[in-house]
Order: C-alpha cells, then sequence, then structure tokens
C-alpha cells in the first residue's frame, strides 16, 4: 500500500558497529519509543543494531533523527513499509550477545563486509542467467525453512534450516558443489545474510556476495522478477507481496506455522487456537490442539 494519512510506517534497520554501552542506552531507548508511541522490537548488541519499529510518520522521523544523531548510526539504512494498523503488540528493546545469532563470534561484518550487490544488478544477472564475468548465479537462502515456504527467489537453494546457527556447518558441508558458482546470499532485510556471506569467505568460497537490504530492499526496487510468493515477516501482517503490501497469509498462533488462505479453509484452523499444521483433522473433522510451540525470533 502506499502511504497515506492515516497509515503506520513500518521500519527495518540494522548496523554492526561497536556498541559498549548497551545496558545503559536500553532504558533511553525505551523511554524515547514511549514517548512517540512507537511499538516493536529494537535489539541492542555489542556488535550492533537491529530493530523493528511502528509509528506514525512525525514519531518515526523522530526516532530516526534521534538515532542518527548517534555518530555510531548516523548511516543506518532503513527499510520502509506501510500498514492500515499498528502490526505490533507492545515496544521491546532486549539485550543480547549478538543481533543475529549465529554462534561465529569470529565474524564480524564491521571490521568489513562480504561483497554486496545491489537489487538491479541481481535482476540483470538473473535475466541474463550469469554475472558479469560468465559464471553462472546461484541464489542460497539464509532463512529458516518456515520463511522460505511463503516465498523465495527462483531456483534457489534452500537447505531447509531450522535456525540460523545451523547454517555454517550446512554451507561447508556443500562447498564443492558451489565451487564453480557465483553465490548470491539473501535473507528478509540482509542482516543474515551479511554474516553469512563472511562466513563463506572465511571457509574458502571465491565468488560470493550479499543481497544489500534482502528481500524487502529488492521488492522495493525492481518487484518480484525471478521472486514466486511472497516474503514472511515478523509482525502481525505475516507477509508482504512484492508491492510490500499484506497479504492473506496468516500465522498460528498455538504453533506459529505458516497458514495459507487455502489452509484457512480447512475445519482445523481455529483462529488464535489451531490450524492444519498443529491440529490434524480427526475422522470426525474435529480439530486437536497441541502444545503452542516457542516464537520463531527475527
Amino acid at each position: 500500500m502506499q502511504e497515506t494519512q492515516h497509515s503506520f510506517v513500518n521500519i527495518a534497520a540494522y548496523k554492526f558497529i561497536t556498541f559498549s554501552d548497551t545496558v545503559e542506552q536500553r532504558p533511553v531507548f525505551l523511554a524515547f519509543c514511549q514517548k512517540h508511541n512507537l511499538r516493536g522490537t529494537v535489539i541492542l548488541s555489542p556488535e550492533g543494531i537491529n530493530l523493528f519499529l511502528a509509528g506514525k510518520r512525525a514519531d518515526i522521523d523522530a526516532f530516526l533523527a534521534w538515532l542518527r544523531a548517534d555518530a555510531r548510526f548516523a548511516d543506518i539504512e532503513v527499510k520502509e513499509s506501510y500498514s492500515e494498523h499498528q502490526p505490533f503488540n507492545r515496544m521491546l528493546v532486549k539485550l543480547k550477545a549478538e543481533i543475529i545469532t549465529m554462534k561465529h563470534p569470529l565474524i564480524k561484518p564491521e571490521e568489513g563486509r562480504a561483497p554486496f550487490v545491489d537489487a538491479v544488478t541481481l535482476k540483470r544477472w538473473l535475466d541474463q542467467g550469469h554475472d558479469d564475468n560468465g559464471r553462472p548465479v546461484v541464489m542460497v537462502d539464509t532463512r529458516n525453512a518456515f520463511e522460505v515456504d511463503v516465498g523465495t527467489f527462483e531456483n534457489t537453494i534452500d537447505y531447509r534450516i531450522n535456525k540460523f546457527t545451523e547454517f555454517p556447518q550446512v554451507i561447508a558441508e556443500h562447498k564443492d558443489e558451489l565451487n564453480d558458482k557465483t553465490v548470491v546470499t539473501f535473507c528478509t532485510g540482509g542482516i543474515r545474510c551479511e554474516k553469512a556471506a563472511i562466513h563463506m569467505q572465511n571457509i574458502g568460497y571465491d565468488s560470493v556476495y550479499q543481497l544489500e537490504g534482502g528481500i524487502l530492499k529488492y521488492f522495493e526496487e525492481v518487484g518480484g522478477a525471478h521472486y514466486q510468493g511472497d516474503c514472511f515477516v515478523f509482525d502481525y501482517r505475516t507477509a508482504l507481496n512484492p508491492q510490500l503490501q499484506e497479504t492473506q497469509t496468516a500465522q498460528c498462533f498455538a504453533c506459529r506455522a505458516v497458514v495459507t488462505p487455502r489452509e484457512q479453509l480447512s475445519p482445523a484452523y481455529v483462529p488464535g487456537k489451531s490450524c492444519p499444521h498443529c491440529a490434524p483433522e480427526t475422522a470426525t473433522g474435529a480439530a486437536v490442539a497441541t502444545e503452542p510451540a516457542s516464537t520463531a525470533s527475527a
């Protein structure tokens, strides 16, 4: 949707930077966000910041001006989308060891990024079937399997990981298969593929890139070319289409599985209680609920 007077502005941003005063800054961030009626999550870590926030335009602009007044975040890149409703229930500021958990402390994007490819260049590579050096281009999805199931690039390699900490081992196991290819890693907003590409360089991949800004930036700049489906997002909207509009895809409150519009027609789908993934239909058509699963992290 386009921004309107009544819409909420949704922003996602991250930056890898030394951030040694996170404990002191946590109440400062929380107070500022609450003052400006913002909701969402801000993660503060010694390796940087990661945030997903939503609010009215004036409040979002005030937050970004305040954040960028800190020299460490003066150049932070932000991705925007819009919604008619506030997509978050509350405002959280969390302290974590990493802004995206990989459990490889020697990977420090602040000290040097892997090469990146922007959306326009990637589309051109995919249009022509190879990069500018004539090497075949292979897309590698660094997201969790349930996110990939909502949508991904055509002919993507998907290793069906359940959490990002599994990625280093699986990509090392498949290195020989990709040696003669140009590999482009990608994720929702760029943060996971930034770490992934550095790790791949460290273990000997000689032609690896990260998609700058992730899927959301790709949608913003070139639309849905070479992409199938929607993009999972970690808020009530569940998924956005290539026009960055909310779709009819939902997420089950009980098991957190993604529920497609078709699956929502099942008797097992009871909003807020169960879905076909956690409550398969019995012979009588009744749904049997299971214990709620833990919520996935962004």
